[in-house]
């Protein structure tokens, strides 16, 4: 069996595989394009799912499986994949705990001011006047209750938070309070002191939020994105955050990246930018790899029994 890999993965990784994996060829590539005959000859194909379009999918002539070592799969040409009986499974979950304690990061920065308390210490400022509150009590509302929101939740609810969880099918999670589906979103984003989305790019999702939703929020409402940049666009938050509709907006993730210089969400202090760096962590590709090695043993038995198997249909 031939694999191919368009990322070069570090080596000990590289030698594991040759020791779980010791009949099998695996070769590693900067890109499909420089794989030159490995790619016709795979039948198995490991991506970040970016650098993969319809021509590659064609020209490798053997390709039964992608394994995508990320859980973002905007990219990808699933209809391809789909006319050719491609499985395509993904590395969706190894995000959930630097997603997470991001989140829980950003929550305690808002609310214990530690930006200002940094900024008076820079000042040799010794003000205990500063307004400073606590998550116990506190209710978040998660758009996107799957692995990573769920995660949220927990860790939510160690804080003594309510959390209220919203997915496409409003299917209860353990750590939720209460979960219901989108259509049901308006009647929850008026109580919540945090609105923190981990939601995909997908056509149900894409521009989800409108204006009217922020201005149902609280005044002291602080808005997180951590999942995709299309959830809202970009000159609705400009405009909600210039009238100071919302205290304030976590962005980790845009329409448009990297977000350009001279952006004004640069420049705006109830605007925090971050460059889509949520869900790094030096763990990343150890915990994609054991997804990998799983279905790969899968694959290999003809089993069925794949983590993270993806609907052609549905892009996720």
């Amino acid at each position: 069996m031939e694999i191919l890999f368009t990322f070069i993965p570090p080596e000990k990784l590289r030698d594991q595989l040759k020791v779980n994996f010791p009949k099998i060829s695996f070769h590693y590539a900067k890109g499909p394009g420089a794989a030159g005959k490995e790619l016709i000859e795979a039948e198995v194909i490991v991506t970040y799912g970016e650098d993969l379009n319809e021509d590659y999918i064609h020209m490798a002539q053997n390709l039964k499986w992608i394994m995508i070592m990320s859980a973002g799969m905007e990219r990808m040409p699933f209809e391809a994949c789909e006319k050719k009986g491609i499985i395509v499974t993904n590395a969706r979950g190894i995000h959930k705990i630097p997603m997470a304690e991001f989140t829980l990061g950003t929550m305690l920065q808002h609310i214990k001011k530690f930006p200002e308390i940094l900024r008076n210490e820079q000042l040799e400022d010794w003000n205990r006047k500063v307004k400073v509150g606590e998550l116990a009590g506190k209710h978040v509302l998660i758009l996107g209750v799957g692995a990573i929101g769920g995660e949220i939740a927990r860790l939510s609810k160690a804080f003594r938070m309510k959390v209220t969880g919203i997915n496409r099918s409003g299917r209860r999670h353990e750590d939720a309070d209460v979960t219901d589906t989108f259509s049901n979103l308006d009647q929850y984003i008026s109580r919540a002191d945090f609105i923190v989305s981990v939601l995909p790019s997908t056509g149900e999702t894409r521009y989800l939020l409108k204006e009217r939703h922020f201005r149902m929020m609280k005044p002291s409402a602080a808005f997180i994105n951590i999942g995709r940049g299309d959830l809202v666009e970009e000159g609705t938050i400009l405009k909600v955050m210039q009238e100071n509709v919302i205290a304030h907006a976590y962005l980790d993730v845009f329409e448009k990246e990297p977000l350009p210089k001279g952006h004004p969400f640069w420049q705006m202090e109830n605007i925090t930018v971050t460059p889509h760096l949520s869900s790094i962590t030096q763990h990343y590709l150890p915990r994609s790899f054991e997804i990998f090695e799983h279905n790969l043993s899968v694959y290999c038995n003809k089993e069925n029994n794949y983590i993270n198997l993806i609907d052609l249909k549905r892009g996720y």
